[in-house]
């Protein structure tokens, strides 16, 4: 995260940038939705819907939640590793095998502790759920890690998603290191794409060099914490930059996104960052907010409950303390509509109804669910 203030110079001079056009700003008062409240979590991260509706959250400090929202009763998930816990580490994300219904197997991301501080894993287990409102994870195995590992704690990422072709897609972060984003030898400041397992996927654009090479499906990635993809296929993805620059970028096979090489942002120490203009060939984000929303959670809504957003990027800020809307025409993509929560908002669901779930960062986030006015 690391954001801090801009200064009102360098705020004005890269705003029109980011906004060409106003977007519509919304106070808590005038939400375009209800917004019903579920379940309290310390430090809540991520939000899966299982198939009898209940819902699992993750939280930072290494709690697996199952809730019920019906009865808005909260279990405990057992068999989570251990996680590193400090910063911005812990139990990130969670998501299920695209066959759950099966093997019940799912699939979560943390931060680990291992020679030169933490680093990002993914690992599958069996959910075995119980009566009593909670369950278990069994035969736990590690798939994918980092490549390296640094002291910090700061900009893991590591959003969990399956794509249409099963395969699983791992957003990288880079950790606070910088340069090994634009490195084809570590895998970090990535969009990584693997088969379920964990090997490398056979189709990616740098298969044929092998090693971590093959993971990588994209790079120049600085916190990419959210990721879907569009009713077209096309994975859209939001990064936070570093001093301004926050990004919004449509993900292409073999681009490099830039970081740190070039940035809309400025470094923490105010030393400028060339700007993507100055590299044609380095993909530019197809929208850029200065000052910083601090992007945390993305999807393209695609249900019909709020009829006019589908198609539409939905982003959670942390900072912002708000729920942005971009809408996309073809390539592009620019803000809408900003809303404000009130509160820094972590992560964005939608369930198969079309409800959009969000959860509040924090102590005492909680995980609501947004229905239309």
């Amino acid at each position: 995260m690391m954001h801090l203030g801009l200064s009102l110079t360098y705020a004005l001079a890269l705003v029109a940038g980011a906004l060409a056009v106003p977007s519509q700003q919304l106070d808590t008062r005038q939400q375009p939705f209800m917004s019903t409240p579920i379940t309290d979590h310390s430090e809540p991260w991520a939000i899966a819907f299982l198939p009898d509706n209940r819902v699992l959250v993750t939280e930072r400090r290494g709690n697996l939640r199952l809730v019920d929202p019906t009865t808005k009763s909260k279990g405990t998930i057992t068999g989570v590793p251990a996680v590193a816990y400090g910063g911005q580490g812990g139990l990130h994300d969670v998501a299920l095998h695209p066959n759950y219904a099966e093997n019940s197997m799912v699939y979560i991301s943390y931060a680990e502790s291992g020679s030169g501080g933490a680093g990002g894993a993914v690992a599958r287990a069996k959910l075995t759920l119980d009566t009593n409102g909670g369950g278990a994870l069994s035969g736990l195995e590690v798939i994918w890690r980092h490549s390296q590992k640094a002291s910090g704690g700061l900009q893991f990422a590591c959003r969990l998603l399956f794509g249409p072709d099963g395969a699983l897609w791992i957003s990288s972060g880079e950790i606070n290191q910088m340069t090994p984003a634009q490195s084809m030898t570590s895998n970090l400041g990535k969009v990584i794409k693997l088969y379920e397992n964990g090997t490398a996927f056979a189709g990616n654009p740098f298969a044929s060099q092998g090693a971590v090479q093959a993971q990588i499906w994209s790079l120049g990635h600085r916190n990419p914490l959210g990721i879907d993809w569009d009713a077209q296929g096309r994975l859209w993805e939001v990064e936070m930059g570093p001093m301004g620059g926050d990004e919004l970028n449509l993900i292409k096979s073999g681009a490099n996104y830039g970081w740190p090489v070039v940035s809309e942002g400025r470094h923490y120490d105010g030393r400028t960052i060339p700007a993507h203009s100055t590299r044609p060939d380095i993909e530019p984000p197809k929208a850029f907010w200065v000052p910083v929303i601090s992007p945390a959670g993305l999807i393209i809504y695609k249900g019909d409950l709020f009829s006019s957003w589908k198609g539409n990027a939905i982003i959670t800020g942390l900072s912002s303390q708000s729920i942005v809307r971009a809408t996309i025409t073809g390539d592009t993509a620019k803000e809408a509509q900003r809303i404000s929560m009130g509160k820094r908002m972590r992560g964005i669901r939608e369930d198969k109804d079309g409800a959009i779930w969000v959860i509040e960062d924090g102590p005492t986030g909680r995980l609501l669910k947004l229905t239309p006015n």
